[in-house]
């Protein structure tokens, strides 16, 4: 299986599925406003972009597909992740959150149904590719994918998703419509217990407004928020869809936000002994850290944390403030920080802010290095 994983270390794991057709690229416009939050694992369906080593010729199913998706989390050690799927993508949470509800956090369903389509429908696409290519359906899709006023307004992006649409492999996307055709739902949503955003835009014309509510009337714990949009709601609106996101699954204020990456970069021991310290004169103080230092500044997509990190380090060494730059010193291994990397910014500094407070760094980095059992020496 193709895949790409992206963010730092100690984020936790969202994991996007594609739509029919699709291929991971179709999320990497959203990317930049999430790495803030999370790792973000991104991976070619079974049959589609470069995961089509060893295609069958027969076709696959929606459990497969998932099952798919449980190998690579445990491929890559990861317990529990937070999980996005648009349309196939959807259909595939629908049974990861039945059948799996212990490895993920929150589920968002994006632009499905508990039921798509029906046997005539798919059986005739399948017919219709299997003569005639991709080519065949390919401006059709591109109509139910995007709004009119996306299409004309973003040409060279709509030009992008023609191209990776008629990459599709016949016989992959055959097989998938398969598993479409003969997932259904409907009789068991009830038991889907993990916490769920539905998705889904107001002119979807391939999953409705109605099937979206369908699935938020039968599904315990679930809301919808609508977009304009059409099938492809992610690729229209990226930011608006990030941000649909980042609120569901780390909450709306810049509080919520801004102690979700606190805790990613310092770690959760550090944030709860500064919690368990507030008291009433401290109290605006920490929170005014949390929403402006950690819920502004850090969640800024166009900086990564590593790099903030590096530059934190820099700062707090031209201003000598060693318990900060010890503080800063962990957290940066959170941020994929080396120790390497490290000695580098203690090195420019001393250029630019004196010998003494790069040698005050050095012993302070050093006394950072012990306290976490790393070898120097190697």
């Amino acid at each position: 299986m193709n895949y790409k994983i992206q963010g730092t270390p100690n984020s936790p794991v969202l994991i996007f599925s594609n739509s029919l057709g699709s291929e991971m690229m179709m999320w990497d416009e959203l990317i930049p406003y999430l790495l803030p939050y999370f790792r973000v694992l991104q991976y070619d369906t079974r049959g589609h972009g470069s995961s089509k080593n060893d295609i069958s010729m027969e076709g696959y199913t929606i459990e497969l597909l998932g099952k798919d998706i449980i190998n690579l989390m445990d491929d890559l050690n990861i317990e529990t992740a937070y999980y996005c799927g648009l349309s196939m993508g959807g259909l595939i949470g629908q049974y990861l959150g039945l059948n799996h509800p212990n490895r993920f956090k929150k589920i968002v369903l994006s632009n499905t149904g508990a039921k798509i389509g029906n046997d005539e429908r798919w059986n005739g696409r399948i017919e219709t590719i299997s003569k005639n290519g991709m080519q065949a359906i390919v401006d059709d899709t591109m109509e139910r994918w995007f709004t009119e006023d996306f299409r004309k307004q973003n040409p060279e992006r709509v030009a992008q998703t023609h191209a990776m649409f008629l990459r599709s492999d016949v016989q992959g996307y055959s097989n998938c419509c398969c598993a479409i055709r003969d997932a259904d739902f409907r009789n068991q949503l009830q038991n889907l217990r993990v916490e769920t955003l539905v998705i889904t835009g107001d002119e979807d014309p391939v999953t409705n407004v109605e099937q979206a509510e369908f699935l938020v009337a039968n599904i315990p714990n679930a809301t919808l928020k609508v977009l304009h949009a059409r099938h492809l709601a992610a690729t229209e609106l990226p930011q608006e869809y990030a941000k649909v996101l980042i609120d569901f699954f780390t909450g709306q204020s810049t509080f919520d936000k801004g102690m979700h990456v606190r805790r990613t970069v310092l770690g959760n021991a550090h944030v709860d002994r500064a919690n368990s310290k507030i008291n009433s004169f401290n109290a605006d103080f920490q929170s005014f850290i949390t929403n402006y230092a950690w819920g502004e500044v850090w969640t800024r997509p166009n900086l990564s944390k590593h790099n903030r990190s590096l530059i934190t380090m820099a700062m707090l060494i031209a201003l000598n403030r060693q318990t900060e730059f010890k503080m800063h010193v962990r957290a940066a291994f959170n941020n994929g920080v080396t120790v390497d990397e490290i000695k580098e910014v203690i090195m420019q500094s001393a250029l630019y802010c004196g010998l003494p407070a790069a040698n005050e760094a050095t012993h302070a980095a050093e006394e950072v290095f012990k306290e976490l059992g790393i070898n120097i020496n190697e």
